[in-house]
């Protein structure tokens, strides 16, 4: 590293091409703003501009620059800019939904202009626009200069003109390179008649104006560089960090039936009213995963690169947290979760302090799991941890929990009726006949073959039966409605 560089600070990605050279504009100020004294000292600077030819009118124009700018966005992600600078106040009018789909923070231009109004300008109440058609109709500076604090004011139009449109879009405008001469005096007349109207200061609203603000004649009232606010604003870092929504990551596919019964809990427990109500998942459907009991009790293949890589997937998806719908699974999540930047839920410690809650008088505890799960003594351990004692079946009736789960006509092949049910019945019969009273559910197949909450067996004995795949969708849902309600800690990490 070179000496005197700071790692971990800000990577500026600034959007050019919807006014380019507005943006080249702001891009130079931004420059122009920073305090570095040598060349090294500076932050990083991605200028990234491609023609934007907007084939379509109204709502299509609209769409072509909301993909445009998405776009973009997405390619500054993979180069690492950690905070996107849009000069372009049209823009601006949809900057929620580019928030609402990245991680990145995006500064917002009217903010930056509203916070120094305020600071600079105390008494100011009327605020004089000088704003494109479109932003106007949008009410874009309505939104931030709100009533009763502020009053917005647009020029008047002049003998069927819109001034300030014409001015910058204009055959004669600044777009297409005119800085002096007509848009000028348009602006001019805009400003006059702003001044006339009772403003106390003029912002432009396009980034185009600020080219020649220093060709309208001296004004009456202050006229704002907004273009200059803004890139001082990005660079004072003086703005609330990027909200993102809550992301639960999923490592699907181990099984796959076990992956949607998850996923189908995770939404029947989730309190909403709507759609948009619900949580944000991003599941890794991965059924290569190699076989985790194969592993653990045979010479199957060691699913453990696999599942870390699915793992990082999700984490280079953003996902906040990490659950893998899978018990036996959980045998090597001490090897991955290091090597992570995201916690895995895990289900087994979580099923355990659950039962201690629900539970508090029992101290034996059955487990209906695969084999591998058995042997690898993660339930055992997790239990003995709470006080509690692991009940397995015995061999025989071991063989037939494996066979409803990895027979012919087992679970995994795609039955849940039968011969397979006929099996687990007898396992579950075996642990009450000990006098086990709760029972875990230690395979995620197995909640599908026994949905309901309690068995009762032929004698008239009862068990409880308890779904870990329940109770991590619970506690998921549980870290998402915490993240929801603070902001500020997005995250259980």
């Amino acid at each position: 590293m070179t000496p005197g560089i700071v790692e971990n600070r800000r990577k500026y990605g600034i959007v050019g091409g919807l006014g380019p050279l507005g943006s080249a504009d702001v891009f130079f100020k931004l420059v122009k703003a920073m305090p570095p004294s040598t060349d090294a000292e500076h932050a990083d600077l991605i200028f990234q501009q491609h023609p934007f030819r907007s084939s379509g009118v109204g709502s299509a124009a609209t769409t072509e620059r909301k993909l445009y700018i998405f776009n973009m966005i997405r390619d500054f992600e993979k180069r690492g800019v950690t905070t996107v600078v849009l000069p372009c106040f049209l823009s601006h009018t949809f900057i929620d939904e580019l928030k609402s789909n990245t991680t990145l923070q995006i500064v917002d231009m009217v903010e930056a202009v509203r916070h120094h109004v305020r600071r600079r300008f105390r008494g100011a109440r009327r605020i004089g626009v000088l704003a494109s058609d479109y932003t106007r109709e949008k009410r874009l500076f309505e939104r931030y200069f709100a009533s009763p604090e502020f009053e917005v004011v647009h020029p008047r139009m002049s003998e069927g003109i819109d001034l300030v449109t014409e001015a910058v879009y204009g055959p004669e405008g600044i777009k297409s390179g005119h800085l002096r001469g007509r848009p000028v005096e348009l602006l001019q007349d805009a400003c006059v008649d702003l001044i006339e109207q009772g403003v106390d200061v003029i912002v432009p609203g396009m980034t185009e104006i600020a080219l020649v603000a220093d060709e309208i004649r001296q004004l009456s009232v202050p006229l704002v560089d907004s273009s200059f606010v803004y890139a001082q604003h990005v660079v004072s870092g003086q703005y609330d960090p990027p909200s993102g929504v809550f992301k639960v990551g999923v490592v699907g596919g181990v099984g796959p039936a076990a992956t949607i019964d998850f996923l189908d809990k995770i939404v029947r427990n989730t309190p909403a009213q709507r759609d948009q109500d619900h949580i944000r998942l991003l599941v890794e459907q991965n059924p290569q995963i190699p076989d985790r009991t194969e592993n653990l009790i045979g010479d199957g293949a060691d699913p453990t690169v696999s599942l870390y890589a699915t793992c990082k997937r999700l984490e280079e998806g953003d996902a906040d947290i990490i659950a893998i719908p899978c018990n036996t699974a959980h045998a090597f999540v001490e090897r991955i979760q290091p090597y992570l930047g995201i916690p895995i839920v895990n289900m087994l410690t979580e099923t355990v302090r659950y039962l201690r809650e629900s539970y508090p008088a029992q101290r034996e505890i059955g487990v209906l799991a695969t084999s591998g799960t058995i042997a690898s003594g993660v339930y055992e351990k997790a239990l003995e941890s709470q006080g509690l004692r692991q009940v397995a079946p015995g061999p025989a009736l071991q063989a037939r929990v494996m066979e409803a789960i990895y027979g012919t006509d087992g679970v995994k092949a795609g039955f849940t009726t039968g011969q397979c049910q006929e099996d687990i019945a007898a396992a579950v019969e075996g642990l009450i006949a000990e006098g086990v009273e709760v029972i875990v559910l230690g395979c995620t197949e197995l909640p599908l073959l026994l949905p309901q909450s309690e068995f009762a067996g032929r004698n008239g004995a009862r068990a409880r039966l308890i779904d870990p795949t329940d109770v991590l969708a619970r506690q998921c849902i549980a870290y998402a409605t915490a993240a929801s309600e603070s902001p500020a800690s997005k995250s259980t990490r």
